[in-house]
């Protein structure tokens, strides 16, 4: 369905901004029918599908209509689920940045802190979103009040209808002025959404969108058990295994996106992020070196990611499984565009188990298990990809213009085979990742006690007996090596390396010896004895104004 230009809806200019900066070029088809009725002021059933957009087609209408200058609580927005109340929340601020600092949007829900909730609400929010339990609780006892409420929205009304919250929804709707406007959101019209509409509804039109395919055939879901603590190592095998020219990477929280983020770019990728906290500026920065292919992999929350019109994403990691199975299918569409094949990589672990199962019953689709890949898998795969590399080069006859050098070392008594041996030792270390052993490693049964693991993971008796020089480690003169992930590309010198080791870890002179540069990473040999000490300092230092990993080097 080809829809008008936001332009053409009846947005004020600062909202048709608003939809602008964050990458929307036109309305999805719920938008265009139900934002111009709702700026008549009627009330409204949307009945629409997965990936509609029904976020932005109340969001918008209620925002044209708030009063910044009144701090009561004028639009109320309520939720089945703490996680889909905070992402309208965070979606609904971006949409209203250019009402200004006035504009107050209030996450309230079980399980945060009454109390906090309560000092946000006595400071006064012209939006408030949140679980019907919540909600109510908060208005028995006269925190939140409902006197000036215009505006109801009930989003995903046969999703909280199923949960058992039709008594909370109905006594919320009670309390709010009989002459509000009401706009009903649900994907299906059953008996129950049908007796809530007669009930509180006045005479509203109803706005329905048809059912389409949930997923495309052309993307290849999978799915591995992962562990929390694990994912970041998996994820890296994945992309080494096979890397993706553009990836997208989605987490739940703005929190997990920025620890993701920063993992992989300690492991040489060229990775960046996107969440409410990103700036504008900052996103449009980020967004325009994701299409050209400077940043491959782009580590996003939902809302951040909303709007996104890039086709040329080869896969979409699940980094954390989406509470909604809407928002699954919302994020895996994000691939296998303009008839191109994509991928959809999901991690769960625990509970996610049934979310998952959730999820293909909606998508009616089957997300295929696979094994974590093992460390012997990912060198094999790298050497693989070396040869066809070099091969391709040789069909391809254009590698000429180094025969002085081959000429030179065949002269100085190496062999045509040496050479190439050592070319090929060359190219792998250029290429070459430090993996890590992860739990999931291991066969079942030696997997021990998974909560004990946890408590003592991280724990200085646990990074000694995991690192420990041993004789792996030490060479005969003492001397061990140290892993630092970052490396030429990052712009890294051997003086800013020694440098930085020696006044964080005030080292006796002679304690650093050789320092190997390549490009993502760096080899360091330090005295063994030193070894623990440097690793303890420095951990939390940067280089280059980056942070970075140090560990024993796994390889040696």
């Amino acid at each position: 369905m080809d829809t008008p230009p936001f332009s053409t809806l009846g947005l004020s200019p600062f909202l048709l901004q608003a939809v602008e900066s964050l990458g929307f070029e036109r309305p999805s088809p719920i938008q265009a029918l139900a934002i111009p009725v709702a700026l008549e002021g009627r009330d409204i059933v949307g009945l629409s599908e997965t990936g509609s957009g029904k976020t932005a087609a109340f969001a918008l209408p209620l925002l044209e209509k708030i009063d910044v200058n009144d701090r009561r609580t004028q639009a109320l927005i309520v939720c089945p689920t703490r996680e889909l109340a905070v992402q309208v929340c965070e979606q609904v601020h971006l949409l209203g940045a250019g009402l200004g600092d006035n504009l107050t949007v209030a996450p309230v829900y079980g399980g945060a802190s009454m109390e906090r909730q309560f000092k946000l609400l006595s400071r006064g929010a012209q939006i408030v979103v949140g679980t019907p339990g919540r909600l109510l609780d908060l208005s028995r006892r006269g925190a939140l009040k409902l006197e000036a409420t215009s505006f109801a929205v009930l989003d995903e009304a046969d999703r909280m209808l199923d949960m058992g919250f039709r008594e909370d929804m109905e006594e919320l709707l009670s309390a709010m002025p009989e002459e509000r406007q009401t706009l009903f959101f649900s994907a299906t019209m059953n008996r129950q959404v049908e007796g809530l509409i007669q009930r509180f509804g006045r005479d509203p039109k109803v706005v329905q969108i048809e059912r389409k395919s949930l997923t495309v055939e052309s993307i290849d879901q999978t799915c591995y058990e992962v562990r929390e603590r694990s994912k970041v190592e998996v994820l890296s095998r994945l992309l080494d295994m096979e890397p993706p020219r553009l990836a997208i990477v989605f987490c739940n929280t703005k929190r997990s996106v920025d620890e993701c983020t920063e993992a992989l770019i300690a492991r040489g990728y060229a990775a960046d992020r996107l969440h409410g906290d990103i700036t504008q500026m900052m996103r449009e920065r980020v967004l325009r070196r994701f299409r050209e292919g400077t940043v491959e992999l782009l580590v996003a929350t939902d809302v951040a990611a909303r709007g996104l019109d890039i086709n040329d994403v080869d896969a979409v990691f699940n980094y954390d499984l989406p509470q909604d199975p809407e928002d699954y299918v919302h994020r895996i569409g994000r691939t296998g565009r303009a008839g191109r094949s994509g991928k959809a990589v999901s991690f769960v672990f625990g509970r996610d188990i049934y979310r998952l199962q959730n999820i293909e019953r909606y998508t009616r689709q089957k997300i295929r298990r696979e094994k974590i890949p093992t460390q012997e898998q990912v060198e094999g795969r790298r050497a693989d990809q070396m040869f066809d590399q070099v091969r391709d080069k040789l069909e391809s006859g254009e590698f000429g213009g180094h025969d002085d050098h081959i000429d030179r070392l065949l002269d100085a008594g190496h062999t045509s085979t040496d050479i190439a041996n050592a070319l090929f030792s060359l190219l792998y270390e250029l290429n070459s990742r430090e993996g890590e052993e992860i739990v999931e490693d291991r066969p079942p049964r030696e997997r021990g006690n998974d909560r004990r693991e946890k408590r003592v993971r991280g724990t200085r008796f646990d990074r000694e007996q995991q690192f420990a020089p041993d004789s792996r480690r030490v060479s005969e003169d003492g001397m061990a090596t140290l892993f630092i992930s970052i490396g030429k590309v990052g712009g890294l010198r051997p003086g800013d390396l020694a440098g930085m080791m020696y006044r964080e870890a005030e080292l006796p002179e002679g304690a650093i010896g050789k320092i190997t540069l390549f490009p993502k990473f760096t080899l360091v040999d330090v005295r063994a004895d030193q070894a623990d000490k440097i690793i303890d300092r420095c951990r939390d230092s940067k280089l280059r104004g980056k942070k970075f990993r140090i560990d024993y080097d796994r390889r040696r």
